[in-house]
């Protein structure tokens, strides 16, 4: 068996949550392209569709909710009525915090000011959803005594925001980094580290990749300061966390 044939995911069934957000289609993309049959799930059944519908045949679309235990334990009937066994699940789905109205965002994403109802809500999706999963969709990996996990965490779970990353041109604070998304992903490498312990016995294998700032259209100035010092001298962009990148290293800055 050669390098390539041991990282083939043929015959694999894999869960991918937050499957229609940013980096969650190119989770599914990695997986089936390495040969697993992949589940997209997302809370809207067409959003699920329109990313099973990118990878072939051998892709299928479940809306779940990952908070609801309920409907969790209907993906996975789902899922094992199709396909039989569940060999690898990615905990992807979160919510990265942001005021929608820029008129509010400064005030209300102060730490001071900010809305106990967001807070809650990051910690339901960010931690219990992976909790929920992992002991729901997990546990079935245990029993049968082999599968993998892969937990997404964030650098924010590593190192605090840099709040002047979110000021204009001119130096003034657009808005400021929650609190909450660090404490989440945070918690995610702490549970993380727990079950890989926990379930090492058990034959089912937990890690956790933590991306950096990916671009999405951000502003160009924001572009231009988060990359600045970084050892790459750019953002990530989703390929990076397939494996591969379009773009080419920088040039050597000068000394």
């Amino acid at each position: 068996m050669n390098t390539l044939e041991r990282f083939s995911l043929q015959g694999k069934t894999a869960i991918v949550t937050g499957a229609a957000g940013l980096l969650g289609r190119y989770h599914c993309k990695a997986l089936a392209e390495a040969g697993a049959a992949v589940v997209a799930t997302d809370l809207e059944q067409a959003a699920c569709e329109s990313v099973a519908h990118e990878f072939g045949q051998g892709a299928l679309a479940y809306a779940a909710d990952v908070t609801d235990p309920v409907s969790l334990r209907r993906l996975v009937d789902a899922v094992l009525e199709r396909t039989g066994h569940i060999d690898i699940l990615v905990n992807n789905a979160a919510v990265n915090d942001r005021f929608e109205s820029p008129s509010v965002a400064l005030e209300r994403s102060q730490f001071e000011n900010y809305p106990l109802e967001r807070w809650k809500l990051s910690l339901d999706v960010n931690v219990t959803g992976v909790f929920l999963c992992s002991q729901i969709i997990g546990a079935r990996m245990a029993a049968r005594g082999h599968g993998s996990i892969i937990n997404i965490g964030s650098t924010y779970g590593l190192v605090a925001p840099d709040q002047s990353l979110y000021r204009d041109r001119h130096g003034q604070q657009r808005f400021y980094k929650s609190a909450v998304y660090p404490a989440t992903k945070g918690a995610v490498l702490a549970f993380s580290r727990y079950l890989a312990a926990y379930w090492a016995p058990r034959g089912v294998r937990v890690n956790a990749l933590s991306p950096g700032g990916v671009e999405n259209a951000q502003a160009d100035d924001f572009i231009a300061e988060y990359s600045r010092p970084t050892p790459l001298g750019r953002m990530a962009v989703p390929e990076d966390y397939m494996g591969r990148s379009s773009f080419s290293p920088p040039m050597p800055r000068p000394i």
